[in-house]
């Protein structure tokens, strides 16, 4: 039986998903447009590769919709494991590319555009290569907590899930990547507008 849209709007992830799994058509488009930009983000950043990172996210709608059948209630969140599989997923592909040769920086993923000043978009766009550089000078699993917590801006017990870490884990290895991020743009701060940002953030 399928729902009014309207009304789709309101429904959780998860009852979309079993919705979908029950045959609902409407319901997977809504889940997709709720869950499918914030797992391309997420794995553009861990990337730094736009294509690669559509492939990720593509794959791992389609195992989510391969696994809705059979979804659990109350065990986890969709997004929760969505974000562990684009993980997972991200992990595989780094491994493979260090395999086969480093991406250069010039493959990093371009900043959206909206109605601002070209003056303004150069400076955006100058400030997210310096942050995606840092972040790809980061270890997999701090880049992951860090993009994870002050990108995606997920809890740290949501991060846990995600990364199959205790919550001080997850506090602990996110401090650590934002010190380390620090550092990386120690020199570049008052040029790039993050003067105290990274210092500053709880």
């Amino acid at each position: 039986m399928q729902m009014p849209r309207d009304t789709l709007d309101e429904i959780s992830d998860e009852n979309l998903l079993v919705l979908y799994a029950n045959g609902d058509p409407d319901a997977a488009r809504l889940l997709t447009a709720r869950l499918a930009p914030r797992a391309l983000g997420y794995a553009a950043r861990l990337l730094a590769d736009r294509a690669e990172a559509e492939d990720v996210t593509q794959e791992a709608l389609l195992r989510l919709w391969k696994i809705a059948p059979d979804w659990r209630r109350g065990e986890a969140q969709v997004s929760t494991w969505l974000y562990r599989v684009v993980t997972n997923l991200c992990t595989d592909l780094r491994r493979a590319r260090g395999r086969r040769g480093a991406v250069g920086l010039d493959d990093a993923p371009e900043v959206a555009g909206g109605a601002r000043s070209a003056e303004a978009g150069l400076i955006e766009a100058d400030r997210m290569a310096a942050l995606d550089a840092a972040l790809g000078q980061l270890s997999d699993r701090q880049r992951q907590a860090v993009i994870l917590r002050h990108i995606e801006g997920l809890s740290n017990p949501e991060i846990g899930a995600i990364m199959g870490l205790g919550v001080e884990a997850v506090e602990s290895l996110t401090a650590r990547g934002k010190r380390a991020l620090a550092a990386v743009l120690a020199g570049r701060k008052a040029e790039l507008g993050y003067e105290g940002d990274m210092e500053d953030e709880a």
